[in-house]
């Protein structure tokens, strides 16, 4: 949790995302994604004031565990006073203690999205899919937790006023708004209905555009003229002076390199970020060997 002063917006993760999208693509199949295609609603891990703290924490952590496919997991939930939002004790299981910010005994409608950071570790962890330093790694259960149809639930939880903020998770608004417009593209899902935080909906639109215009760069024929006229530019050096990067240098631009057969382009899948390499000779349909995805392509 964050206090206003400290809330980072953009995408500086940018980066480990990617990376984080590209692990989970490996690790689950285009069909095991496939099974994770319905999202949480907020109506799923919603309890009222009213009703008994533990008993309803319990049960959004079940409803959580459900979603994420851990049948024999079991999640002990407590509150205490912390710094952080929440932890989680990883453990052979399968029984797992999350202790919850005490602040969560007044804001009950932010216990799920508290709860899926958590829980999410306790998948990653089963599943052995971990990213080398403590920050990556929190990066890492923020992407799949979003990616997996639970994160959106943190954008969610993004609020912010003139007195006050509260964010949740490590990655920036954005960046949670970029994870989600992935997957709504990837599995044809339209989350903009859901928000009930106006800052949390800015930052899906923000993040969106991002996802978008990574699905307009060259070779893709989605690409604009401008794109595509630096693309034929660079493709014309290429050929007359040897290999070169995309447009300054970035990594995760397209890039020219040498082929058995001659020049060919390298450039990122836009759904699951994996490099695609594909030969220099215009119009081609590309598919992703890793999500399957189809790409209407002019190298």
């Amino acid at each position: 949790m964050t206090k206003d002063s400290e809330v980072v917006h953009g995408f500086p993760h940018l980066d480990t995302v990617q990376r984080a999208i590209t692990a989970l693509h490996r690790r689950l199949s285009p069909d095991g994604l496939l099974a994770y295609a319905s999202s949480v609603l907020l109506a799923d891990v919603a309890f009222a004031d009213g009703d008994d703290l533990h008993l309803g924490a319990q049960a959004v952590a079940q409803t959580l565990v459900n979603h994420l496919r851990l049948p024999d997991a079991r999640m002990v939930v407590s509150f205490r006073e912390m710094r952080h939002a929440a932890t989680v004790e990883l453990t052979a299981g399968p029984e797992y203690f999350i202790e919850l910010n005490d602040r969560f005994r007044r804001h009950r409608r932010d216990v799920g999205a508290a709860l899926a950071h958590e829980i999410t570790h306790v998948w990653l962890h089963r599943l052995d899919l971990s990213f080398p330093g403590t920050h990556d790694n929190e990066i890492l259960t923020d992407t799949v937790t979003t990616y997996l149809g639970a994160g959106w639930l943190l954008l969610d939880a993004f609020r912010e006023d003139r007195l006050s903020s509260q964010k949740l998770g490590y990655l920036t608004p954005e960046e949670f708004g970029y994870v989600l417009a992935k997957r709504a593209l990837f599995l044809h899902e339209d989350p903009s209905t859901w928000f009930t935080s106006p800052q949390g909906y800015t930052a899906y639109t923000k993040g969106r555009a991002q996802a978008l215009r990574e699905a307009r760069q060259p070779p893709l024929t989605t690409a604009g003229w401008t794109a595509r006229h630096r693309y034929a530019k660079d493709r014309r050096q290429a050929l007359e002076h040897g290999p070169t990067s995309g447009p300054s240098g970035d990594p995760s631009s397209y890039v020219f390199e040498p082929g058995p057969q001659g020049l060919r382009v390298s450039f990122p899948c836009p759904t699951c970020h994996q490099r695609i390499r594909l030969p220099v000779r215009g119009h081609t349909r590309a598919r992703c060997g890793l999500c399957r995805s189809i790409l209407e392509c002019d190298t």
